[in-house]
């Protein structure tokens, strides 16, 4: 009896110390991966300082941002206005299409044509209630600046069916250098039904010719009952999408619920995993899934526990910058910073937090002119100057 009394504390004392063993490598390990993310590569913090510059003031939610060739501005308001900001003066264009202001939804992302000068298209999404269903869904649009007015306009795509929710409406747009368009939808609050069914819309991303015709070699553009524009899905609520300056590559980034928000670079056909697999869980706590991996679905480039809400992206190449060259800057909506992401290729070494408690930071553009400028909620957008 007191041989096995004796064996059982031994094995408590062993089963204890291989615990604290497993716990202190642990936190060597993390130390260590901090240590070296701090000294890898050569893009150390520097002497650089910047300041941010007020540009244009007093707005509410200033989603989406392109720049004319005069590079004065196009500023989507979420509200539903459409402001172009020349000259110091805010001129609220007209000829918009019905957007339906409901929670996240409203006026949400505008970007130029690439051939711009040529064309003149400028293409939009915004929460729309046209369609079937009631309530809304998330709409791609192009249309013309005449004067004060769109004109032409032409809607590209509208997702299906409408439902009265009123979150994870996405949506950013963005080209590649080949000349395809993409945008991104959430999954309208719907994860066990949107995400991972090719037949529905909504947790994914899409890729159409600038006319809004369906490239044939998308990858479901041949199976049946599948909307073909989709690229890739397996989604939550991406709302940053970028082509990366050098490479072309397409990289995204989405909400995800508590912890789990994720920086992907996306793939044709490819399986994001939402809501099979996360590193988050439901906002009460409680766990959803118990899977950050499964066979089949694509693991993100870097994720964040917690969630720091991320919103707009831009790869940084100006001569104004040179010590954020080929790094990534994302907007943070639940700690009010612009997050910066040290890229070694593809992988995140190094971020810090710039501008801190600036406010809700829900754009981040490069634009032509080589300055950085920054939209916030409920004030206004700022360019970041080299000081």
């Amino acid at each position: 009896m007191l041989n096995d009394q004796y064996i059982t504390i031994v094995k408590s004392i062993k089963q204890s110390l291989m615990v604290q063993l497993k716990a202190l490598s642990v936190f060597f390990l993390a130390l260590l991966s901090i240590c070296c993310s701090e000294q890898s590569g050569n893009k150390q913090q520097s002497d650089y300082r910047y300041k941010l510059q007020m540009v244009v003031d007093a707005l509410d939610n200033p989603w989406g941002l392109a720049f004319l060739p005069d590079n004065s501005m196009l500023i989507t308001e979420k509200g539903g206005d459409l402001i172009h900001f020349k000259n110091g003066n805010k001129i609220f264009i007209s000829g918009l299409p019905g957007i339906d202001v409901n929670g996240q939804g409203g006026f949400l992302d505008i970007v130029l044509h690439p051939d711009y000068t040529q064309n003149g298209w400028i293409y939009f999404t915004y929460a729309s209630s046209e369609g079937s269903g009631s309530g809304s869904h998330t709409a791609l649009m192009r249309a013309k600046l005449s004067g004060n007015r769109l004109k032409e306009k032409e809607l590209l795509y509208k997702a299906s069916p409408n439902t009265n929710s009123g979150v994870h409406y996405g949506s950013r747009i963005t080209f590649d250098d080949k000349g395809y368009l993409y945008f991104s939808i959430g999954d309208r609050g719907e994860r066990e039904v949107n995400p991972q069914n090719i037949t529905r819309d909504g947790g994914k991303i899409y890729r159409l010719y600038d006319d809004g015709r369906i490239p044939a070699d998308n990858p479901f553009y041949g199976e049946a009952n599948a909307k073909k524009a989709i690229y890739s899905y397996g989604h939550r609520n991406p709302q940053g999408l970028a082509r990366h300056p050098v490479t072309g590559k397409i990289w995204s980034h989405e909400h995800g619920p508590k912890g789990g928000d994720e920086l992907n670079m996306i793939q044709k056909g490819a399986n994001y995993g939402w809501p099979v697999v996360s590193y988050g869980v439901n906002y009460d706590g409680t766990s959803f899934t118990d899977k950050t991996s499964a066979p089949g679905m694509t693991q993100p480039i870097h994720y964040w526990v917690p969630s720091i809400a991320p919103c707009g992206m831009a790869f940084v190449n100006s001569k104004f910058y040179p010590n954020w060259q080929g790094d990534l800057l994302i907007g943070s909506l639940k700690f009010q910073y612009l997050h910066r992401c040290v890229l070694e290729g593809e992988k995140v070494i190094r971020e810090e937090r710039l501008f801190r408690d600036v406010g809700r930071v829900r754009n981040i553009i490069q634009a032509p002119d080589g300055y950085i400028y920054m939209a916030v909620e409920g004030d206004g957008i700022y360019r970041i100057m080299p000081e």
